[in-house]
């Protein structure tokens, strides 16, 4: 303990160091049993005995001024007093005499700071009280803690946060609070061996829930005030809808928008609104974009196929993610393209400076996983974290991006570095950051099941393995499914399984990309890592090895599908000049372009004809067409409704079976490819639709009979989240 705190003893080097000087009164604090001596050199030990006042007047603490045994502490308060005199330039506590400053120190309050310089903060004000409480016990029992509270508070931005250099004193006396801060770590320093006292904890953060009904929260965003709460959400099953709600309320109220989600709020509270925002596929969505102001009146539409905005931060201009041909451009103003990808884009957010925008890049159409990005204005990309997230929202300063992957809350700087800010059970999706550093998010809990209708049964059973259970292919008797952990796997958290459809427990292949079940139910294909180093494997479903396939230059995509002779396979994948386009390969390698034009990123609609001669694929338009695997010729699909997609095949070759994706329920139509003439062969509908949103996909044998269905389920609530730094 230094027992001598006081400015003359804190000097400041010309490269901005803090020494602290003066040990003559220092003690030495007896090292803990076992602990090696802290240091060989003389210390004062003496002065020590009840009633020995040892200390500079004005500055020591009331146990000091008692004669009283001192600690750590006693050091603490010092520390208060001459922050109080950085901050104010007046002494905390000073009388005519020596006596009075005793008695002040021992039965007075410093005056508030906030009489002496009105640009104080209220929580540095709060600490400086905390470091002057008369009873040792009511003060920081550690110079770490006070240290984090001091750390905390510099995050803070506004002038209030930003305390001035008080006028009046010499540079010698200037301590800032960083100095201060320095300070008082060097004095904990020489406490190290001391008196250890338990670290009393920085409150837990509060979370305050805002929503109470049952359903799924799409986007929320603070309103200009601070206090206002809008979101977008689809309750009990109704379509998605705009709400407003006050912090201090339970109650939420419908804006009258009709189907609408939030994507952004303007300072001058102008809204940025998705009209009809539904799901694409995956966790892809999209709407058409319109604006109208908070307070009320009719939306004004700007462009369709948006899936995500945010305004600059003057509120002038949007920059959007929208889906042009079949790519995702992220614009920035609407219509100068910063950025294009192949995959898609979610959650752009422009930084408080204007200069750069935070998104998350998703290699493959629908998957949630994707890289944390900035591009700046112009059209630098840098990846900040590879693993992103669900949520997305830069705090008030702009020096951290915060997001979520599950249930860890990370808080990324410009630089790439991160931190954990807080981890929840379950996942917690960043929304919005107000600007006095409330958060808000949507605590949610979601899963992806299977179900479906084994051959010969009449009722679905639920096969879902563990939480992310896709469904790849069925074979051709219904008997045997193939499908993908998606949460569960090694490196890039894929996993390949196989389940019999009669509920037997899954076996587990390996790790990777699941794309095909071979024609005699023997071999399952899967791909590791497609978008770096695609290596396609072939998996045996019984006994055996894994067999590795020769490399090419195809970047191959999470999609496959095997021809009837068993010797080929149908891939997606992506080469030099063109984005996502069919091809045949052998398993020595050889691999063909089946059709000469590029196709729809999204890999839906992709179904092979019973002799393995013609294939429907989607244009980057978004119309299906059937083509030649030998020649690539095309003709359109006859009957085949806007929005519809390609399931699977009749035995005979000469009928379809069509769906909407996404729809809830599932209307499955078998339709005549040389007629146009359609009939409704099934609903298809979870038994509980809690939280469901859309099935996606379906896979069906040829007869119809036996299909097996995937859906997800997502369950969130809004918080109001204070407390975290």
């Amino acid at each position: 303990m230094h027992r001598d705190l006081k400015p003359e003893n804190l000097f400041i080097t010309r490269d901005g160091r803090v020494k602290i000087l003066d040990f003559g009164l220092a003690k030495l604090t007896q090292p803990e049993s076992g602990a090696r001596e802290l240091t060989e050199l003389p210390t004062a030990t003496a002065g020590t005995e009840p009633g020995v006042v040892l200390g500079t007047l004005g500055y020591m603490s009331p146990e000091q001024v008692r004669g009283k045994p001192a600690d750590a502490r006693s050091d603490i308060f010092s520390f208060g007093a001459i922050l109080y005199e950085a901050l104010s330039g007046k002494r905390a506590f000073r009388g005519e005499s020596a006596a009075d400053t005793m008695s002040a120190i021992l039965t007075k309050e410093p005056p508030d700071l906030s009489e002496t310089n009105r640009t104080i903060a209220p929580g540095l004000e709060r600490l400086v009280r905390h470091c002057l409480e008369k009873n040792p016990e009511e003060r920081f029992h550690s110079a770490h803690d006070l240290a984090f509270d001091l750390q905390a508070l510099s995050g803070e931005s506004g002038s209030a946060a930003r305390p001035a250099s008080a006028p009046g004193l010499s540079a010698r006396r200037r301590v800032s609070v960083r100095a201060a801060v320095a300070a008082v770590l060097g004095a904990a320093i020489l406490a190290a061996g001391g008196v250890l006292l338990s670290r009393k904890p920085a409150p837990p953060p509060t979370f305050q829930r805002l929503s109470f009904r049952r359903g799924l929260v799409w986007s929320a965003r603070f309103a200009p005030d601070g206090q206002t709460i809008v979101y977008g959400a689809a309750w009990d099953g109704a379509p998605i809808e705009l709400f407003s709600a006050r912090a201090k309320s339970p109650e939420s109220r419908p804006l009258g928008f009709g189907s609408a989600d939030v994507l952004a709020i303007s300072p001058q509270g102008e809204m940025a609104i998705s009209l009809n925002r539904h799901f694409l596929i995956g966790w892809e969505s999209s709407g058409t974009l319109a604006q109208v102001p908070l307070s009320g009146g009719a939306p004004r539409e700007i462009l369709e196929n948006v899936s995500e905005a945010d305004w600059s931060p003057d509120g002038k201009t949007l920059a959007i993610a929208h889906e042009v041909g079949g790519k995702y451009r992220l614009e920035f103003p609407i219509g100068k393209v910063l950025y294009e990808t192949a995959g898609w884009i979610s959650l752009i957010r422009i930084a408080p400076q204007g200069d750069r925008i935070a998104f998350i890049d998703h290699p493959s159409r629908g998957d949630s996983i994707g890289s944390l990005a900035i591009v700046d204005l112009a059209g630098k990309k840098t990846i900040l974290f590879a693993r992103g997230g669900q949520g997305l929202a830069w705090v008030p300063s702009g020096k951290e991006i915060w997001s979520n992957q599950g249930g860890t809350l990370r808080a990324i700087s410009l630089s790439g570095a991160e931190r954990v800010v807080a981890r929840v059970p379950g996942g917690l999706w960043v929304q919005d950051i107000s600007r006095d550093g409330r958060l808000l998010a949507a605590h949610a809990n979601s899963r992806r099941e299977i179900a479906g209708l084994a051959p010969g049964e009449t009722k679905e059973r639920n096969l879902s393995w563990f939480d992310w259970s896709f469904p790849i292919a069925l074979s051709q008797d219904g008997r045997l499914l193939l499908f993908e952990e998606q949460n569960r796997g090694g490196e890039n958290g894929y996993a390949v399984y196989i389940r019999k459809t009669d509920g037997s427990p899954a076996v587990r292949l390996g790790e990777g990309y699941t794309l095909a079940l071979s024609p005699d139910a023997k071999w399952a294909l899967a791909v590791s890592n497609p978008f770096s180093d695609p290596q396609l494997t072939l998996m045996p479903v019984g006994a055996g090895q894994p067999r590795a396939l020769p490399r090419d230059t195809i970047q191959f995509q999470p999609w496959g599908s095997w021809l009837p002779d068993g010797k080929r396979i149908l891939v997606v994948g992506i080469e030099p000049g063109h984005a996502s386009r069919l091809y045949v390969r052998d398993l020595e390698g050889r691999s063909r372009p089946v059709i000469p034009t590029d196709i729809r990123a999204s890999f839906m609609g992709i179904t092979l004809s019973p002799d393995g001669k013609l294939v429907t694929a989607v244009m980057p338009d978004g119309n299906a067409a059937i083509f030649s695997i030998e020649n690539g010729q095309s003709r359109p699909v006859r009957g085949l409704e806007p929005g519809e997609l390609p399931v699977q095949w009749s035995e005979d070759g000469r009928a379809l079976f069509v769906v909407r994706p996404q729809a809830l329920p599932a209307k499955l139509f078998r339709l005549d490819l040389e007629t146009g003439q359609r009939a409704l062969s099934r609903e298809i509908t979870p038994s509980d639709p809690a939280g469901v949103f859309g099935i996606d996909p379906i896979r069906l044998t040829r007869d119809g009979k036996a299909y097996v269905y995937s859906y997800r389920r997502l369950l969130t609530d809004l918080y109001l989240v204070e407390g975290l730094r």
